[in-house]
């Protein structure tokens, strides 16, 4: 690998093309495309898609007499089209076979993917293919195609075919393939200008209207006239074709520039005319490619990630994997999202896992997003503001009051969790409860309040975040019930967020009693909703507290079951994932690793048995342990203290050390949150679960997942480990807050950030910390480190040293084994 910017892959790998093509995704937040060939098709190994943010349609299905319906992020039609043929022989198909050289690039400075691959024909007539491709990151209707063929050792004709095809299905996730997965229907095809053609289609449920044009030029170099091309039209596609004459060694250029339009888009009226309108104002790939470049020039300069001074090797594989997740991301998410009103995908745009639905995955990505593009944060988190609605029918037909989100989120704010899932290894339906998992409420609440403590956005909160986050508060509330025997509130029959608990042994309902993750995080709500009405306008607060009937008596009954919730707590002192979890048997790990090895999915290993993961103490991903990820310690302390429970320093490290023996890893967020909580006590440990979760997906270490769709939380949970636990960075009282505990292997951590619109540039080495506030016309920075809090105005820098269990050299270095 060339740099700490630049990702390549060489030779073909049949098996491991599925990975490539999601890692190699190109998007602008609007739109995003797989990086399959654009000469291959869905074939089993390869899988184009292109995915538009929140353009999902619903399809039911019969599965053992019962209609089960899914909504589905898109797969629109296929932009990349480009096959090519020499004189009248077939199509040609790249494999190991006809291919000598083959090499993909992933420039992520440039937003750009570059592949040179140079194939025999059946004849030995040998060819050099180099491609670029970009999604543009400025213009975000618009994507680019640049492909140059050169003859090596042969002159003649060029078949060339290239256009838009509609014939494409959600089929990119094969335990979903026998479902119903086509969505779109093609409604026009046409040629409205020499060298263009368009492609209208619609989705079959949701009528979301899809336009998609593409303009094809063939460029001799020889400077020879460019051919004229043939309109080719089916009844789901649409191509030009081209035979250009080719001489030996001269370069022969095909530019494609594609529009995507969709019904969803603001400002358009109709989006066939205004795909084509954008196609016809569009310049040249390389007029278009400076402009792409420039635009995320400027988005890396505010989301600038840098590793100076450590070791070599170590260092740059790091910062070149943290940059790769940190550009999914923002291929994710960006300010063009804004006018969209889409959630975060817990898959990306890059395929189609989870059905492109929203979960709590949001709460790993919103840090990174709100210290960097605030105006982008807001907007995500309009998403959940505009379903409240939608998310107080969920409740009252539960039978509460207040407000439900759903754990899976599409395009409504309806529940889309799948009612049964197939276990792959056994080959059954298998009953799906994880609607249950009520906690993706409080996830968004605390989301709407870390963003007002990073913002002070109070316009947002009053006119959008505080109504949303009183109507969860008076769920949660309300789910509490009061237990005479205790004298307790009690929150009954919920999941936590480890999903392999679902359920007591033996017993006919799901649900869970007393999850300790729910109960405290409720705890925590309750608090804030005190601190929300408190900080609105006297205007405001009178006008919400009247629209939602907030009495007296429910303010009481919120402060009452903040003093009186119970939470499991264990004689040794050790929290309790869920009542009665610590008197389940303990699993025979040991034997489950030398018969499986990889028992990441032991729940459908279990179920293959005839058994059920219900019956034994044992964790998918972090479920207790989220509590000191969302919480410091003292935060903790503080929370449980106000309920009457003691956390003796000491009973930390053991609860954590319970929690990593119990726990299999079976979702990408987990190592990300063992990090987290092992980075103080435990630093050798914290990184290995940091090098597992920073390689998620570039190594694909759920074995076949990230061909599905990458784990945007777990790529951006990776930025944020960084920035709010090694650098120790908070947002509270009006401050900046650092406690840093950086690895000294990894050298200096260098990053920029935005707080309450200034710019921050921050350095971290070991346990000391730089903060220097950016030049402009604005106020002092506060920021804090231990019990020094400074005011940093423009151009000013500040250097703290924290004070800890670890100050010197050899103490980091012990501690790093």
């Amino acid at each position: 690998m060339a740099d700490a910017w630049t990702v390549e892959w060489h030779g073909i790998d049949l098996a491991d093309e599925g990975r490539r093509e999601a890692l190699c995704t190109l998007g602008n937040g609007r739109f995003a495309t797989r990086g399959a060939a654009p000469e291959s098709v869905a074939d089993g190994v390869h899988y184009p898609g292109t995915y538009a943010a929140g353009c999902y349609n619903r399809l039911s299905d019969e599965i053992a007499g019962v209609t089960i319906e899914n909504e589905s992020l898109v797969n629109l039609p296929d932009w990349t089209d480009l096959r090519f043929a020499i004189e009248d022989g077939e199509w040609i198909q790249l494999s190991a076979r006809n291919v000598v050289e083959h090499r993909v690039a992933l420039d992520l400075r440039r937003g750009l993917l570059i592949r040179v691959t140079r194939f025999d024909d059946p004849r030995g007539r040998r060819t050099t293919m180099r491609q670029r491709r970009f999604v543009h990151m400025a213009q975000p209707y618009l994507a680019g195609l640049h492909t140059v063929f050169t003859a090596e050792n042969w002159d003649g004709r060029l078949r060339i075919a290239s256009g838009l095809d509609g014939r494409v299905v959600n089929s990119g996730v094969e335990r979903y393939r026998d479902l119903a997965g086509r969505h779109l229907e093609t409604i026009g095809t046409g040629h409205p200008a020499p060298g263009t053609v368009f492609l209208a289609a619609r989705t079959t449920w949701s009528q979301v209207l899809v336009a998609e044009a593409a303009r094809v030029t063939v460029v001799p170099g020889s400077g020879t006239r460019s051919p004229a091309p043939r309109l080719c039209a089916q009844s789901d596609s649409v191509c030009l074709e081209f035979d250009p004459e080719l001489r030996r060694g001269e370069p022969l250029a095909v530019e494609k520039i594609v529009s995507l339009v969709t019904s969803r888009d603001p400002a358009v009226a109709e989006p066939t005319t205004a795909a084509v309108s954008a196609l016809a104002d569009a310049p040249t790939f390389d007029e278009l490619l400076e402009t792409h470049e420039l635009a995320w020039h400027q988005l890396w300069r505010r989301f600038r990630l840098d590793l100076t001074d450590g070791e070599e090797a170590t260092t740059d594989e790091t910062l070149r994997s943290l940059r790769l997740n940190l550009f999914h991301v923002l291929q994710t998410l960006t300010e063009h999202n804004l006018d969209v009103d889409a959630g975060i995908p817990a898959r990306g745009l890059h395929g189609e896992a989870y059905r492109g639905h929203v979960f709590w995955d949001e709460l790993f990505v919103f840090p990174v997003l709100t210290l960097r593009l605030p105006g982008l944060a807001r907007a995500l988190l309009r998403y959940r503001t505009r379903r409240l609605d939608a998310a107080r029918r969920a409740a009252r037909a539960d039978g509460h009051a207040g407000a439900m989100y759903p754990w899976q989120s599409g395009s409504d704010g309806r529940e889309e969790s799948q009612r049964v899932h197939l276990n792959p290894r056994s080959g059954r339906w298998m009953p799906d409860t994880s609607s249950l998992q009520r906690h993706v409420g409080l996830a968004v609440a605390y989301n709407i309040w870390q963003y007002y403590q990073a913002t002070a956005d109070l316009e947002f909160l009053a006119d959008h975040g505080a109504e949303a986050m009183l109507e969860i508060t008076r769920f949660f509330a309300g789910l509490a019930t009061y237990d005479a025997a205790r004298d307790r509130f009690r929150i009954r029959g919920v999941m936590g967020p480890d999903e392999f608990s679902s359920r007591y042994p033996g017993a006919e309902t799901p649900g869970l009693d007393d999850n300790a993750y729910t109960n405290v995080m409720t705890v925590w709500l309750l608090g804030r909703a005190q601190d929300v009405l408190a900080a609105l306008p006297t205007a405001r607060r009178t006008e919400l507290v009247e629209r939602l009937a907030i009495t007296p008596t429910e303010l009481l009954r919120w402060r009452d079951v903040a003093r009186r919730m119970y939470v499991p707590i264990a004689p040794d002192g050790i929290i309790s994932q869920f009542e009665g979890y610590r008197d389940l048997p303990e699993l025979d790990w040991d034997d489950y690793r030398s018969r499986y090895g990889d028992i990441r999915r032991l729940d459908r290993i279990l179920e293959a048995e005839g058994r059920s993961v219900d019956e034994f103490q044992a964790s998918k991903q972090a479920d207790v342990l989220m509590l000191f990820f969302v919480f410091s310690a003292d935060e903790l302390r503080a929370l449980l203290t106000g309920l009457g429970y003691a956390l003796p320093p000491e009973v930390i490290p053991r609860t954590i050390e319970y929690y990593v023996a119990r726990t299999a890893h079976g979702s990408t967020l987990s190592a990300l949150v063992h990090s987290w909580v092992l980075a103080r006590a435990h630093r050798a440990q914290a990184l290995e679960h940091f090098e597992q979760a920073l390689q998620s997906d570039i190594a694909d270490v759920q074995g076949g997942t990230t061909a599905e769709g990458v784990h945007l939380g777990a790529m951006a949970g990776c930025v944020d480990l960084l920035q709010r636990c090694f650098a120790g960075l908070e947002t509270r009282h009006d401050a900046l807050w650092f406690n840093p505990h950086w690895p000294r292997r990894f050298g200096r951590l260098e990053f920029s950030l935005q707080y309450r619109g200034r710019p921050v540039d921050v350095v971290v080495s070991g346990r000391e910390v730089q903060v220097s506030a950016g030049p402009g016309a604005y106020g002092p920075v506060r920021v804090g480190c231990g019990d020094r809090v400074l005011a940093l105005h423009p151009g000013e820098s500040v250097r703290f040293t924290a004070v800890g269990v670890l100050e010197d050299a050899d103490a980091d270095a012990a501690a790093e084994g």
